[in-house]
């Protein structure tokens, strides 16, 4: 019997389209996936989600290597936690869950200036009666820590949770420790799911 249930954030509860943000700021093919490329897949991007570097710091390292793009760098990460928009079908079923009186968590990779900029802005976050995100804990999905972090943490059973990330190596991490899991593809979909389970 499923009492728990443990929300990714980007592309579950929040859009994350970087790629379209990368468009609509820069309008140049060749700009666009040069950033992608070198912000959103880097290294860097994923120790800014794992807390050990801030935002600025990621910047000069990140504009130490391409010189001639720090402009362009500085332009992207200036603005982009904007992207962040609340995917209103998830909102909803996460608002009825909060009200059929299940738990409910949060387990995501985030950055720490992103994640006090959303918790500001959107007042749902409130409903949640924990989580772990990534950089306070110097942990990524998928590693097992994680998501026994968060088991630990608030005393849940592996086999009462159920978890929604909108990538499939992270439900596979979960799965193998016991997690029901939910691979997110729309909010639709995931209505479709949840009656099921």
């Amino acid at each position: 019997m499923i009492k728990n249930v443990i929300f990714d954030i980007g592309n579950v509860l929040l859009e994350f389209k970087p790629l379209d943000y990368l468009k609509r700021t820069f309008n140049d093919d060749n700009i666009e996936k040069f950033l992608y490329k070198e912000i959103f897949q880097s290294e860097e991007w994923l120790d800014l989600d794992r807390g050990t570097l801030t935002q600025e710091e990621a910047i000069k390292i990140i504009s130490l290597r391409n010189p001639n793009y720090e402009m362009h760098i500085r332009k992207c990460m200036h603005n982009w936690i904007d992207i962040l928009i609340p995917i209103e079908g998830t909102v909803k079923i996460l608002n009825e869950l909060k009200e059929k009186g299940y738990k409910l968590y949060l387990l995501s990779n985030f950055h720490l200036l992103a994640f006090e900029t959303i918790c500001s802005k959107y007042d749902f976050f409130k409903h949640f009666d924990g989580g772990i995100v990534s950089y306070k804990e110097n942990l990524l999905k998928p590693e097992a820590e994680i998501y026994t972090k968060l088991l630990d943490t608030y005393k849940l059973n592996a086999p009462e949770c159920l978890f929604i990330d909108d990538t499939l190596v992270n439900i596979e991490a979960a799965h193998r420790l016991g997690i029901k899991t939910l691979h997110f593809e729309s909010a639709t979909q995931m209505a479709h799911s949840i009656i099921k389970l």
